[in-house]
């Protein structure tokens, strides 16, 4: 006579939970993308935005729920590549590039190359990511991470947007901003992640100094969102090269092992 499991297997119903919000996610960059084509710059903007608050829950989700699955990884390295690629390269391109072409054939061009340099950048920084994921340090990042590029992206437009600036007037430094982003992601500058222990059960834990921070940016945020969401994700991207050069003059290692 078989004898019956003691515990049952776990309804494949709850590996819908975290995949829910990728695709949440994944549709935030879907809808920027429809959206700045349309010229709505601003609903774009806050897509992205609505689709990085996604991207960290769904890790975590699938974590306190014990339903980490490589199908969920692949997935959400997938719709990271639209919402944090595609959708600030095609951003940018739309409010700012595509004006490139006013100032003759060659430099048209330039626009949208400099538009794919951000998708393709992000790419082989979401692939570096996944085949070096279990073999670096989780308290830091290897070039800036994607999620952060596209919020610095956002935040550009949505802030020169909201202050009256045209794409076609800003289009040089929308060029600036969007290769500078770019090769952040595909550096080897070294990035805080804001997690506690590198190893071990308290890895995903966030120091408590990385709390007050993410209050008080909350607080702002009410004043003025898009110079706020600039202010801390310029500061980001910059926290990075800034500590290499603190570093390197101090003699210390620079590059990450």
């Amino acid at each position: 006579m078989d004898q019956p499991n003691d515990a049952p297997p776990r309804g494949r119903g709850i590996y819908l939970l975290p995949n829910l919000f990728t695709t949440g996610g994944l549709f935030g960059g879907f809808f920027a993308i429809i959206a700045a084509s349309q010229g709505r710059f601003e609903a774009a903007c806050v897509a992205i935005f609505i689709a990085g608050i996604l991207d960290g829950i769904d890790g975590r989700v699938a974590r306190l729920t014990n339903t980490q699955t490589e199908f969920g990884v692949q997935y959400d390295s997938l719709a990271d590549l639209i919402s944090f690629g595609m959708a600030p390269a095609l951003v940018m391109y739309h409010w700012a590039l595509l004006s490139m072409k006013l100032d003759g054939l060659t430099l048209g061009k330039i626009g949208w190359l400099t538009a794919f340099l951000y998708a393709a950048c992000a790419a082989l920084r979401l692939a570096r990511f996944n085949s070096q994921v279990a073999h670096v340090d989780k308290r830091y990042f290897i070039g800036l991470a994607s999620p952060a590029a596209a919020g610095l992206i956002a935040s550009f437009v949505w802030t020169m947007h909201d202050l009256g600036w045209s794409g076609e007037e800003l289009r040089y430094p929308a060029i600036a901003v969007t290769v500078v982003a770019a090769l952040l992601m595909v550096s080897r500058i070294r990035y805080s992640s804001f997690k506690g222990s590198g190893t071990g059960p308290k890895a995903d834990r966030v120091p408590f100094v990385a709390i007050v921070i993410a209050l008080a940016a909350l607080i702002a945020l009410v004043i003025d969102p898009p110079l706020v969401l600039l202010v801390v994700t310029a500061g980001y991207a910059l926290s990075g090269p800034v500590l290499w050069l603190r570093r390197r003059s101090s003699g210390q290692q620079t590059t990450p092992t």
